[in-house]
């Protein structure tokens, strides 16, 4: 009886599992491609956020060296009254910009949607605003905020026989004239969100909607809003924040004022920090609004999952 001996196998991949390096070389490509990015991101960005949280524990001196005070900046924002009326005037700014933008947006896209030739140019008009720069946009409704009975706005309220309006130099209206501005910058882009959820809704659910008799107005409650559900919460969540974080349109239009009626948050923060030079309260302002938009994120992703289940 003789023995047969057979080769020892090399060692191969198992059928179905390709070996370790072919594994390995997509995601490696990837990364290689994303690297450039990712270094401004850390340069430009995440380092920048480690110090202001590090220098929010300092009175900082730029040359007489930095004093450690603790949480002592963050007790100056909770306690100081401008802060406060700057946060307020901030969730207002954010509140009228969402609802209005979001409502605007949707009726614009219910108005324009279909697939009649001319309507990408209406849709491309529509959404000008959005592409224009924002200091542009913001000089160019100071312009027409003019309070005179010349101004642009005032004469075409005159022609409804409306009294001609402060506007920018009213404590009582300065704000007010800022969330017109920006919801009429915003409700383009929420137009087209809006646009790109339609598309996904099932067209056979209008036809027999309408075969049973259904108003417009019950196509709309009963299949346009439930499916765009996901695209309220989007937008909502994306126009929360741009209207916390607003900035260039109040600080061309009135920088903060009059007598701060129209101070928010981030012109606080940049006043305290490259005006005053209180480094250290300004960069606690700024976590804390870096925290209040986590907050307001991980709140809404919280209530969409909730409600989804």
């Amino acid at each position: 009886m003789t023995s047969t001996l057979t080769p020892a196998r090399g060692r191969t991949a198992s059928p179905g599992h390709p070996p370790r390096a072919v594994r390995w070389r997509g995601p490696l490509i990837a990364w290689l491609f994303l690297a450039p990015a990712l270094l401004l991101f850390l340069y430009f960005k995440f380092i920048p956020m480690f110090v202001g949280l590090w220098k929010s524990l300092f009175k900082v001196q730029t040359f007489l060296g930095d004093e450690w005070v603790g949480l002592q900046n963050y007790q100056t924002i909770v306690s100081d009254d401008e802060f406060a009326s700057a946060i307020w005037h901030s969730v207002v700014l954010a509140l009228g910009t969402t609802v209005g933008s979001i409502v605007l947006g949707l009726g614009l896209a219910l108005l324009i949607e279909g697939p009649a030739r001319y309507l990408w140019f209406v849709r491309t008009a529509a959404f000008l605003p959005v592409v224009t720069t924002m200091a542009a946009v913001a000089e160019v409704w100071r312009i027409m905020f003019h309070p005179a009975d010349s101004g642009m706005l005032n004469v075409i309220i005159g022609w409804t026989g409306i009294d001609p309006q402060p506007w920018l130099a009213s404590e009582d209206s300065s704000l007010w004239s800022i969330m017109l501005m920006s919801i009429w910058r915003g409700t383009p882009y929420d137009m087209m969100i809006f646009l790109a959820g339609l598309v996904g809704v099932d067209r056979a659910l209008y036809e027999a909607a309408a075969v049973d008799g259904a108003s417009t107005w019950r196509r709309l409650r009963h299949i346009t809003l439930p499916a765009l559900r996901p695209v309220f919460w989007i937008l909502f969540t994306l126009a929360a924040i741009r209207g916390l974080r607003v900035f260039v349109e109040v600080y061309v239009l009135t920088n903060g004022g009059p007598n701060g009626s129209s101070e928010v948050l981030m012109t606080l923060i940049y006043k305290l920090g490259f005006q005053k030079n209180e480094l250290g309260v300004a960069s606690a302002g700024g976590i804390v609004l870096f925290l209040a938009t986590l907050a307001l994120t991980v709140i809404v992703q919280m209530l969409r999952r909730r409600q989804a289940t």
